[in-house]
């Protein structure tokens, strides 16, 4: 009796085995997924013949944005470290101080600007992540490999922005 009882035991282990690696991994990631991030050339630029605003245009795109914003931020320390380097030469020539005070003006409206285009390359980078960039917010049109080589964040196409700069004068003058 004592051999049947082992043998009860084996079968039951093997059930139990069977029945563990019978249930199928379902995955619900599409396969296109899993090819991983598409890598370019540094040397590649986006083609009319291909398919607009494909994967390779929307990294081009993306690496393009990311390489200004930096050289943006980089320029603006630099300017704001070297701008506070001056404020020890405090001159007692009233027309000295004047000039100081301009080419400070100046050069905080142009780090204002720039910073006003971070934020404009931060909107256009939500775009790329979005899958809206290189269309037109107004017509959602293509805007052109063109436009957005030139601008690389633009918004609207040329007919659109020509409209919106012409509201803003119409505006402006009221």
């Amino acid at each position: 009796m004592p051999k049947t009882n082992k043998v009860k035991k084996k079968v039951t282990k093997a059930k139990t085995k069977t029945v563990t690696k019978a249930k199928p991994k379902v995955t619900s990631k599409p396969k296109e997924i899993s090819k991983g991030p598409i890598k370019i050339s540094k040397t590649y630029i986006p083609k009319e013949t291909e398919k607009y605003m494909c994967e390779k245009h929307k990294v081009f795109f993306r690496i393009k944005l990311q390489e200004w914003k930096k050289e943006l931020v980089r320029a603006n320390n630099e300017a704001l470290y070297n701008g506070s380097m001056d404020d020890n030469s405090i001159s007692a020539d009233i027309v000295d101080q004047a000039s100081s005070y301009t080419d400070k003006n100046v050069e905080m409206k142009a780090i204002n600007r720039q910073i006003k285009l971070i934020s404009e390359i931060d909107k256009a980078l939500a775009r790329i992540r979005e899958d809206t960039y290189g269309f037109c917010l107004d017509t959602a049109e293509p805007i052109g490999l063109k436009r957005l080589m030139a601008r690389p964040v633009a918004k609207y196409t040329i007919t659109a922005q020509e409209k919106h700069e012409k509201d803003e004068k119409v505006h402006a003058d009221d």
